[in-house]
């Protein structure tokens, strides 16, 4: 990612090098504030609050909570209450748990002393990792971007999107937009239609910001336009990210994907889900089986803006933060080994 021309990572070691260093997302876009994580619990904290969030960046942050922890106390008792009080600040993205297993399985067989210094180059080759897996994911959508656009090649690319799964949900390029920004890099004219994605605006306050950076075209709507465009005829393909996709191909992703994938459906536009396979949960078989995390009311009767938080509504809210689509409504899978289509 680039803020004010600079290169940088949503993540990165602090200065010493015994803490992470993240932005806190829930001042974007209005102000761009990086924050140091010195402990597990500062870590779970803001995975649990959502200063930071997205699955791979999730995983990320738990991996240095994990070294943080055993940089006080080498011991696996340290070790496995840390891995429970990280494992439990959101139950939805499976990349959380499986940020921690790389981890843990890398520093058990080894003596306490030398836990620390392993758990921290662990969770640096987990951020390398994902670097190199979303700009391969970027590779192969800019393939199949390059198709889409040779069909229409007289106007605008139009991809819509829902929720964040930029570079503010990973460590660098994001999965979703990975080939956005590379199709746009390329020269192929691309405009984004951005969901707004209520409760907590991830697309309209993230992506929006995100996009704006790179200088995409885009557009900001209501997160209940996304069937009307592509009745119009103004939505060439819909890709999103994911937080798991189960065994059978279901996608657990942020609440309203599934409306997005049932419209795309009707109107015969293509739907994608981007992925590395890190996001993939081959030993959990459907959909119906991944806890959907229930969040607090307060994040749909309050709406938060530059001004800070207003209440919409005088009544009780419920919040379910994510929904399930089913496999037979995506058109295919895009991974860092290409597209995987289906049959």
């Amino acid at each position: 990612m680039k803020l004010d021309g600079t290169h940088q990572r949503s993540i990165r070691r602090t200065q010493d090098g015994r803490g992470a260093c993240i932005m806190d997302q829930r001042e974007l876009p209005w102000k761009i504030m990086w924050v140091e994580l010195r402990s597990t619990a500062e870590a779970e904290r803001a995975i649990r609050e959502m200063w930071t969030r997205g699955a791979p960046l999730i995983g990320a942050t738990a991996a240095y909570g994990l070294a943080m922890a055993l940089a006080e106390d080498g011991s696996d008792e340290a070790l496995d209450s840390a891995y429970a009080t990280l494992l439990a600040a959101r139950p939805t993205a499976v990349n959380l748990r499986w940020a921690l297993d790389k981890v843990a399985e890398a520093v058990r067989p080894l003596p306490p002393a030398g836990r620390s210094a392993a758990a921290f180059a662990r969770a640096d080759a987990i951020c390398d990792e994902d670097v190199e897996l979303n700009r391969a994911i970027g590779e192969h959508g800019l393939d199949l971007f390059r198709a889409l656009h040779a069909k229409n090649p007289d106007r605008p690319l139009n991809i819509l999107t829902h929720c964040n799964a930029g570079w503010l949900a990973t460590v660098d390029y994001g999965t979703a937009t990975a080939p956005i920004y590379l199709a746009h890099d390329a020269g192929i004219p691309v405009h984004v239609w951005v969901d707004e994605t209520r409760p907590r605006n991830q697309g309209a306050l993230l992506t929006a910001f995100e996009l704006a950076g790179h200088g995409v075209p885009h557009t900001v709507i209501a997160d209940n336009a996304g069937g009307h465009l592509m009745m119009q005829g103004q939505v060439d393909a819909v890709i999103v990210g994911t937080d798991r996709v189960t065994a059978n191909g279901d996608v657990c992703n942020k609440i309203g994907t599934y409306l997005k994938a049932l419209a795309a459906k009707d109107n015969d536009v293509p739907f994608y889900v981007a992925l590395p396979y890190t996001t993939f949960d081959a030993d959990t078989a459907t959909g119906a089986d991944v806890p959907i995390e229930e969040r607090s009311g307060d994040e749909v009767t309050h709406v938060v803006g530059e001004g800070g938080s207003i209440r919409v509504t005088a009544s009780r809210a419920a919040n379910p933060a994510f929904d399930v689509t089913p496999a037979r409504l995506v058109t295919g899978y895009l991974t860092e080994r290409g597209l995987v289509e289906k049959v």
